[in-house]
């Protein structure tokens, strides 16, 4: 909100600078997700390479969503103690490299070990996103959320998109695929290095205050146990397609399965850009996105052919409407000094719970034989979402 945060230059960021921070935001956005997403389209390779049961395949979907829930507290104090920006591109930095590490040795252990330090490089990154829409764009907060979360989609689809049909025939291997997938990830920290907005004085004293999060909130446990429904059901669908589609003789569809979960997201980022404002307090698109939710998780569970497609899109689609309406929520319930604060536990929350769905889900088909198995956990995840929707009545206003 104007006046309420420390503008770039100290005051109203000309066109120029608006500009730039908002094109940072969006590049950020996308290194969110460029190495994450390079795993699902690869998993049959790494599977059959490494000998990986489902239940592995469940630990190393799981992992990222673990970092980002027990770095994100870690990533509170770094921006408390240096800033936006540094900490950002040490995020950054942690992502690229690691990430291009986890190939380097053919063993399951390291895959999991370069994951875990790839993905604490992700968490910190994502934590400093709502205060950097907060200092570096503090006249439009709803629109630059919206900006970074399209980029953060459009981060999602281009690994899922190109990985089969270009990056792996160019590469020869799931190892060199994700060497691919961290260049541009450094590329975009040298970017922010250089170009990132710097905040006045006064504001980056201001931000080294506190760092710990009120854990006492308990409107934050729900929102985030209600993010923590999304995540869980984006990540574990992303993570069981590929073996489920070859389990059933559909393995034709695996990208095109991907590439729908992934790219149903544009079309709800796009709408949010224009109606977010009408709707981050009302509690009925949570519900309509539960039962969306739960319908695409039959679709995929039951359906075939383009079928598969048409579910695996709607599940994107309603995962992404809910994640950029809760996106927004840390700014609408933190004053400007405690955004980062906010951030940190709604993410450690919510991630918490996205990493045990898809151990669940992968323990569930090992035990039962049953392939669809590891979908039942997704379409509890729905109705959860349903049951907690009301927590939405209990925002308060902003008042500054």
């Amino acid at each position: 909100m104007p006046g309420s945060q420390p503008s770039i230059a100290g005051g109203v960021s000309p066109p120029a600078q608006m500009f730039t921070a908002l094109a940072l935001l969006w590049l950020a956005g996308n290194a969110l997700r460029l190495t994450i997403l390079a795993v699902p389209p690869v998993i049959p390779q790494i599977h059959d390479d490494l000998a990986l049961s489902a239940t592995q395949v469940g630990i190393l979907t799981g992992l990222p969503s673990m970092l980002l829930a027990l770095a994100a507290v870690p990533g509170s104090l770094l921006i408390a103690r240096f800033g936006v920006r540094a900490a950002m591109v040490a995020g950054l930095l942690l992502t690229a490299g690691f990430g291009a590490l986890r190939g380097a040795v053919p063993n399951v252990w390291w895959l999991y070990a370069m994951t875990v330090a790839m993905a604490a490089g992700v968490a910190i990154m994502q934590v400093t996103m709502p205060p950097a829409v907060r200092a570096w764009v503090p006249s439009r907060i709803g629109f630059a959320t919206a900006v970074y979360t399209n980029g953060l989609i459009v981060g999602e689809i281009l690994p899922v998109a190109l990985m089969l049909v270009m990056v792996l025939p160019l590469v020869g291997s799931w190892q060199s695929a994700f060497v691919f997938w961290s260049v541009p990830v450094a590329i975009i920290a040298v970017v922010v290095l250089i170009f990132a907005p710097k905040p006045a004085a006064a504001a980056a004293t201001a931000a080294r205050r506190k760092w710990w999060p009120d854990w006492r909130n308990m409107l934050i446990w729900r929102l985030g146990f209600m993010l923590g429904t999304v995540n869980a059901i984006y990540f574990s669908t992303n993570a069981f397609i590929p073996d489920y589609l070859r389990s059933i003789g559909e393995e034709g569809w695996i990208s095109a399965a991907l590439t729908g979960l992934n790219a149903g997201q544009l079309p709800a980022s796009m709408l949010l850009l224009a109606i977010a404002g009408r709707l981050e307090r009302k509690v009925w698109p949570y519900i309509v996105c539960g039962l969306l939710t739960i319908g695409a998780t039959l679709g995929l569970v039951f359906g075939h052919g383009v079928w598969l497609v048409a579910a695996a899109t709607f599940q994107g689609f309603s995962a992404a409407c809910i994640l950029i309406l809760a996106l927004a929520l840390p700014p609408l319930l933190a004053p400007p000094d405690d955004v980062h604060r906010v951030t940190a536990a709604m993410f450690t929350i919510s991630y918490t719970w996205a990493v045990v769905i898809p151990i669940i889900a992968g323990a569930l088909w090992d035990l039962t034989g049953i392939a669809a198995a590891a979908f039942w956990p997704i379409g509890l995840c729905g109705i959860l979402l349903i049951v907690l929707a009301s927590a939405i009545n209990h925002i308060p206003r902003q008042t500054h």
